[in-house]
């Protein structure tokens, strides 16, 4: 059986973040490589990546390290959908497959139940179905009382659902050709070729099973998403300091904090965990680190500076600052002073505008979203929940109040006016407040 990764498409959800999703590190790896390590917990070893012209030779690099599984990769040089993404893979492909969105993490019970159920059944494909208790806007599943898939509805209106059951792209085919033969079938204008050729396969009389799943799932659609992978990533691993690492006598680490290799943590910091720190980082003078901090490589957070529950890249600099609940890409260089807003006034969930609609995070805490190569000036301020597009600058005393639009530069305008210095001081008032402080 062949695990199949639609590694093919691209994220416009995400912006001002332009990494692949599935290229995103995690604890030191790639969300691709803690994907193919679920995978072969699960004993699959053979896996086929349909990637873009874009990261091919990133994914080819990343699985070229991993010695104990077979890859096979297929290239898929425009984003049109998953059904697309299988034609390109045609010739790689027979029998039965495990088809995979990479950008969803779920346990590798997800694996073992459907495994279990393919093992014991008689369908023709497995699915797996989550339920959940408010809207998302994804694939739901009407099934039968034996959870037998009757028909899929992509991203209905909220409540016009037909049951409580999303479709999680972890689907198992027992004939890869029939379903390719059904994909070519299809006659439609958006994006759910896939899907209409499971509910013709449906319709004629094949049995697509549905396994409920209630372990950990959690899809990555936009950018605060990631804050939920970071905690299951955390939540599941053991705290750990590099042998190569430096720490102070006089720093305090608690908790559950993972550290890499040639870190470097100075005098009178604190580090509460659940946090990561990546290799070659420093951790200057003075620095809070805490709830579910994720830094990258190659940081310097500088004196003074506090980490609160923020993702941030490789290669960033901070000094003095406060970074709440932000997600901040690689490159980024933070003037002293700057400060990253959480919390409405209102304590109201932080909602993010993408063009014309303001999407809701479900967060009460939610700071800034920052691309790559950003730079921000003394004492910047950055409001709950607005995002700088890669390349942007915040000036010095600026407030950011709206979002940044990517290669632009926003600074104070604000006018002064130069004149003599008339002012004379007396020493000896100096003198009496001085003896005013010692009585």
């Amino acid at each position: 059986m062949k695990v199949v990764f639609l590694c093919g498409g691209i994220g416009k959800r995400m912006f001002p973040l332009t990494e692949d999703k599935f290229l995103f590190n995690f604890i030191g790896r790639t969300l691709l490589e803690h994907q193919i390590d679920i995978a072969l917990d699960a004993g699959l070893k053979d896996f086929v990546i349909i990637g873009n012209p874009g990261n091919m030779k990133q994914i080819e690099s990343i699985t070229g390290n991993i010695k104990n599984a077979h890859f096979e990769f297929a290239l898929q040089r425009q984003p049109l959908g998953i059904a697309d993404a299988l034609k390109c893979a045609a010739a790689s492909l027979n029998g039965e497959i495990l088809v995979v969105n990479p950008n969803d993490v779920f346990a590798a019970s997800a694996y073992t139940n459907l495994l279990h159920n393919f093992n014991k059944g008689t369908a023709s494909s497995y699915m797996l179905g989550y339920e959940v208790n408010q809207y998302f806007p994804g694939g739901y599943l009407a099934v039968n009382s034996k959870n037998e898939l009757t028909h899929i509805v992509e991203k209905p209106e909220p409540g016009t659902e037909p049951s409580k059951l999303v479709n999680i792209l972890l689907h198992l085919h027992t004939d890869c050709t029939r379903l390719l033969e059904y994909i070519d079938r299809v006659t439609t204008t958006r994006d759910d070729v896939y899907e209409n050729a499971m509910d013709s396969m449906v319709k004629n009389d094949y049995k697509i099973k549905v396994v409920r799943y209630n372990d950990f799932w959690a899809p990555i659609k936009y950018p605060w998403h990631l804050f939920d992978i970071v905690k299951h990533f955390l939540d599941n691993c053991e705290g750990h300091i590099a042998p190569s690492a430096s720490i102070s006598d006089r720093a305090v680490i608690t908790g559950n904090v993972i550290i890499g290799e040639n870190v470097r943590v100075l005098e009178n910091t604190v580090i509460r965990g659940p946090a990561y720190i990546g290799q070659n980082t420093v951790i200057g003078n003075s620095v809070l680190v805490r709830d579910y901090s994720h830094i990258g490589n190659n940081c310097v957070v500088g004196f003074s500076t506090e980490v609160k529950c923020s993702y941030i890249g490789d290669g960033c600099w901070f000094h003095s600052c406060y970074i709440g609940d932000s997600i901040i890409g690689n490159a980024c260089s933070f003037g002293a002073g700057t400060v990253t807003a959480n919390f409405r006034f209102d304590e109201k969930e932080v909602r993010v505008r993408y063009g014309d609609q303001v999407r809701p995070t479900g967060r009460d805490k939610m700071g800034a979203i920052i691309g790559n190569n950003c730079k921000t000036g003394i004492n910047a301020s950055i409001l709950p929940g607005r995002r700088m597009g890669p390349n942007s600058i915040v000036g010095s005393h600026v407030c950011l109040m709206t979002d940044l639009e990517p290669g632009t530069t926003i600074l104070n305008q604000s006018s002064y006016q130069v004149v003599n210095n008339e002012i004379e001081l007396d020493d000896t008032k100096k003198e009496e407040l001085k003896n005013k402080l010692g009585k």
